[in-house]
């Protein structure tokens, strides 16, 4: 396990965040962000990077998975959870995941987008992150049905009609039920 030390270099494993380590007290280590915001992380969160950014080399585009903060909701209940504060959205468009479909008839279209789909709910899963937002469009419906059938393999998965004013018609919701970290 990595001593982390005031003054380095440090890498979320959980979310895309970079930071600086700026103290650390018993087995909690705050990270400042680039944004200046003092975040609490243990040893098992972090990893300490040097000079190059390791989110460049990232396996995941995040062309295809754009994620967005959005604004805190007031509680009267203090939460410590960090993730509650992204929603990962996913846009299915078949434009907006392969460079050209020259050559793809609709079922190779549609394979794509369900891989797509499907490998974004594993990486939610895997990754605590309690929201998904799938953009699926309106079209005929048949992406849209076959999502449904997708759906039905995660258990633990709530689905609903995403925000009509900001989606439309043409997005869906998925809300991840999780067990308590031990």
């Amino acid at each position: 396990m990595h001593k982390f030390q005031v003054g380095d270099r440090v890498q979320s494993l959980d979310e895309p965040m970079e930071g600086i380590v700026s103290k650390t007290d018993g087995s909690t280590i705050w990270v400042t962000t680039s944004d200046g915001f003092d975040m609490p992380f243990t040893a098992k969160e972090i990893i300490p990077i040097s000079g190059t950014s390791l989110l460049a080399k990232a396996p995941i585009s995040f062309t295809e998975v754009q994620q967005k903060v959005e604004p805190k909701k007031k509680n009267s209940a203090p939460t410590s959870k960090r993730k509650e504060l992204y929603t990962v959205e996913v846009d299915l468009h078949i434009e907006k995941l392969v460079p050209s479909t020259r050559g793809l008839d609709n079922i190779d279209i549609l394979n794509i987008q369900i891989g797509t789909a499907q490998r974004s709910i594993e990486h939610a899963i895997k990754n605590r992150i309690p929201k998904l937002v799938l953009i699926h469009g309106v079209g005929e419906g048949v992406l849209k049905s076959e999502l449904g059938y997708l759906y039905r393999k995660y258990p633990n998965v709530v689905v609903q009609e995403a925000n009509y004013q900001k989606y439309g018609l043409g997005a869906t919701e998925l809300y991840f039920q999780q067990n308590p970290l031990k």
